[in-house]
């Protein structure tokens, strides 16, 4: 029996989700029909591909050889059919976009929406997640990232910098002037959930040397609501504050932090010229859009 490449479809869903109905969903079937095709596609490979455990569906030595063929054949196929839709010079088809909420929430859907503008066939998908997209799970087609990912068959291209400072409400700040760094001692605080932190370039509490976080989420745009309602302080992107005007930045001479945001990209995609027209304008007009709200701020 011939393996069915809509089965190898099946296969990677399967690998990538570690469960039928996680595949299930991905691939609008029912977790049965699922278990059918890897069934079917077992018998014709004459060789088990997963193993069931309490975690999931774990690949077995056959399933990681078959895996590597099957996301070869994956990118030939994207390959084929951007050679056919990229023969216009307009974007087509469906791009996601993973990045952490704060890039998602003030940054990105502006970006999206000029070049979906430029390309109004292309559809464009943002994933806000307050940890690191999975791209080996093919979970999004690119991410932004506060640290470049040293781990992985991965590409990784930084787009620009961006910066930090402390702030406030201006009805908390009129009721407890900061003259200087030494005012901050018992200020409360307002910042991410600390073991939360999914990376340790989003800890910035720490490295002001507070120990204490009275008003926390894993949410910058819900860490900066509640500094609107004047209750604390917190570290804000310079480029989220047009977006906040209750709020006002102090002791901007001595506390300022700078971060980058990173494109990672999966290393088969730069086959890709739809992606790598797409991942180009990302990353021009992500770092356009950082420099204007900064400018703003």
């Amino acid at each position: 029996m011939e393996p069915h490449w809509d089965d190898v479809k099946v296969f990677l869903a399967v690998a990538r989700a570690e469960s039928l109905s996680g595949a299930g969903r991905k691939l609008k079937m029912d977790p049965a029909t699922v278990g059918r095709r890897i069934l079917r596609l077992e018998t014709a490979v004459e060789a088990p591909l997963f193993r069931k455990s309490p975690q999931g569906y774990a690949l077995t030595p056959a399933g990681e050889r078959l895996l590597a063929h099957g996301e070869r054949v994956e990118q030939a196929m994207r390959s084929g059919m951007d050679a056919i839709t990229g023969s216009t010079d307009r974007l087509t088809g469906q791009i996601r976009i993973g990045a952490p909420d704060g890039c998602a929430t003030y940054l990105l859907p502006q970006v999206c929406l000029s070049i979906a503008e430029d390309n109004p066939d292309i559809d464009i998908q943002i994933v806000a997640q307050p940890r690191v997209v999975n791209l080996s799970r093919r979970e999004a087609d690119m991410a932004v990232t506060v640290s470049p990912p040293t781990a992985g068959q991965l590409v990784v291209q930084k787009i620009t910098d961006y910066h930090l400072h402390l702030a406030g409400s201006a009805d908390y700040l009129a009721r407890h002037p900061l003259a200087g760094t030494g005012d901050l001692r018992g200020r409360p605080m307002v910042g991410y959930i600390p073991d939360m932190i999914f990376d340790a370039e989003l800890d910035y509490l720490h490295e002001l040397g507070v120990e204490r976080v009275a008003l926390a989420s894993n949410s910058v745009p819900v860490q900066l609501r509640m500094t609107e309602g004047g209750q604390g302080l917190c570290v804000a992107h310079d480029f989220a504050l047009p977006s906040h005007p209750g709020l006002r930045r102090v002791l901007t001479d001595d506390i300022s932090l700078t971060r980058a945001f990173y494109l990672v990209r999966h290393q088969s995609d730069q086959k890709s010229e739809r992606l790598n027209r797409f991942s180009q304008l990302l990353a021009e007009r992500l770092r356009a859009e950082v420099l204007r709200l900064e400018a703003a701020a």
